[in-house]
């Protein structure tokens, strides 16, 4: 399982049907995607579920990230999900 973090200002559709078991939103514009997938299907199949001019970034997480100021329980779903550096 990998954990995705995507960034773009137009979220898609809440429960988007794709090749993640989740799309949880940190912030605004800011997802985080668990997938068994790989990148590039991840990164082509929420392409597809925006806008043709929507600016996107997606890449993965290789460990837990320092953070604040998001969506509260991020940092526990992130725990769940990445080793520690």
């Amino acid at each position: 399982m990998t954990v995705f973090v995507a960034w773009t200002p137009e979220l898609p559709e809440k429960n988007l049907p794709g090749p993640w078991t989740e799309i949880r939103v940190a912030a605004p514009g800011l997802l985080l995607i668990e997938s068994e997938d790989t990148l590039s299907r991840v990164f082509h199949e929420l392409k597809w579920a925006l806008s043709e001019d929507a600016p996107l970034f997606v890449a993965p997480l290789a460990a837990t990230p320092k953070l604040r100021g998001l969506a509260p329980g991020t940092l526990s779903w992130l725990r769940a999900r990445t080793p520690r550096p």
